[in-house]
């Protein structure tokens, strides 16, 4: 038995029916060459896909993190612990779908709706991946979610990697669940807490910490934390427990060209082209505020020498989206002002000073996501969180001799939160992955059309 970390805990005693608290991806593969070549659905392409799925749910060894389940019994005192279990259902975790047809992307993304709305079991490993076949054009994907209280996107992102090759002709290769111990380790305790526990004095010295913030430090801690700075949108109401699953992917190259006219990063045009397609879904359901919407991007502060593994190891960015004015131009110039205004004082701070600040920044959310009638009610902290995780090598990969087209987060939304976008960067591509709540974000599908309009106006900036 393993005790539950503080921060593991978190995401366990905050979840609900409304808002499940787990991670996903979707991604999507292209059948080798042979497999479905001579018709729509042809007979040779579903006997792939079942061999795939027979050697998924045979495999002789399960990564221990993946067999494990969580309690909480009245002897543990509400202490939420881990166990293993020994007797782990593979073709209950493993399943096996078909889109009806036509097997377009609005079946599929429809379908991971479906699946990223519903609750883990708790009596079981708190994971489950779906294998879809039916696709159109001689495609099928897979679709994956893992409670975040058992990892963090980055690190789920790091070992579906480690499934992947850039060998076309490799077979045999395993799923996450089943890659060996040394490759997934079960994640170390990295949050804030942790880091309290290392520094001497504890709490004391982080109070210190906090205390010696520089004052830009001090501004921009309040206006990460203080819930007076983000105008109250559609996305800042109560939740639901169905969601909208959204999803494209854009050229690399189209944004760098952005970057090069405009000197902004690319993140930078990757926030405007965010903000430009925000302020246009609004402006269709007459819904845009007079003041501008503020995006939480989360920041890493993990360095190129820092050892592999998971935990969370992140600070948090207010940025203003500058959705009040309708020049593309203007717009990402008051953007780029305000993320470097933003990297200064992260730049200024400890990594323990950067950790508070990170932690209020997730944290500020928290109240209207479990205080029942706050949220809606109350100044938002933030609009909407927008994270852009880097990706696989440019390289295109491969799982079993199937090339992977598209790669896409689905991640949480919280009561008040009702939007998450996340991006993740694969084969010269950005793969955006929408998550909404299916009532509070109507027709979250047409973001993927102001998303395009967005970047087209970017692009025409001279």
């Amino acid at each position: 038995m393993t005790v539950v970390g503080p921060l593991d805990a978190m995401f366990l005693g905050g979840e609900s029916r409304e808002q499940p608290m787990h991670v996903g991806g979707l991604m999507l593969f292209e059948l080798p060459e042979g497999a479905g070549r001579d018709h729509v659905f042809p007979e040779s392409s579903r006997d792939f896909v079942s061999r795939l799925y027979q050697d998924m749910v045979a495999a002789p060894e399960v990564n221990p993190l993946f067999a494990r389940r969580v309690r909480n019994r009245p002897v543990d005192l509400g202490y939420w612990s881990w166990e293993q279990d020994d007797e782990i259902d593979l073709e209950y975790h493993v399943r096996l779908s078909a889109l009806p047809r036509p097997g377009r992307y609005r079946e599929l993304f429809e379908l991971t709706s479906r699946l990223h709305g519903t609750l883990l079991d708790r009596h079981r490993p708190l994971w489950e991946m779906h294998l879809i076949d039916g696709v159109e054009g001689r495609r099928f994907a897979i679709y994956s979610k893992i409670h975040h209280s058992m990892i963090d996107g980055v690190t789920a992102l790091r070992w579906m990697q480690d499934t992947l090759t850039t060998d076309p002709n490799r077979t045999g290769m395993p799923a996450t669940y089943a890659l060996p111990p040394k490759v997934a380790e079960p994640r170390p305790e990295t949050g804030l807490l942790q880091a309290m526990a290392k520094v001497p004095g504890g709490a004391l010295k982080t109070a210190a910490g906090l205390a010696g913030l520089p004052l830009a430090g001090v501004k921009s801690l309040l206006h990460s934390t203080v819930p007076f700075q983000a105008p109250r949108t559609i996305f800042n109401q109560p939740v639901t427990g169905a969601r909208r699953f959204a999803a494209q992917s854009w050229p690399i190259e189209r944004l760098e060209k952005v970057r090069a006219i405009t000197g902004a990063t690319l993140n930078d045009v990757l926030l405007a082209m965010c903000s430009g397609a925000l302020r246009n879904y609004l402006l269709e359901l007459d819904a845009l505020p007079d003041r501008a919407l503020t995006a939480m991007v989360p920041v890493s502060l993990r360095t190129a020498d820092d050892a592999p593994g998971g935990g969370n190891s992140l600070t948090t960015l207010i940025a203003d989206l500058a959705t009040d004015l309708a020049d593309p131009e203007r717009r990402i110039r008051r953007i780029m002002a305000s993320t470097a205004h933003g990297k200064r004082v992260l730049s200024d701070l400890s990594p323990l000073q950067n950790l508070i600040v990170g932690a209020l920044g997730f944290g500020v959310a928290g109240p209207a996501a479990v205080l029942p009638g706050v949220a809606g009610h109350t100044t938002p902290p933030y609009n909407v969180v927008i994270s852009n995780v880097p990706g696989p090598a440019d390289s295109p990969l491969y799982w079993n001799r199937s090339r992977l087209l598209g790669l896409y987060p689905a991640s949480i939304v919280l009561n008040g939160q009702a939007l998450n976008i996340s991006v993740t960067s694969y084969a010269h591509e950005l793969h955006f992955g929408l998550i909404g709540c299916r009532r509070t974000v109507p027709h979250l599908q047409r973001m993927l059309g102001h998303l395009e309009t967005s970047l087209t106006d970017l692009e025409n900036i001279h």
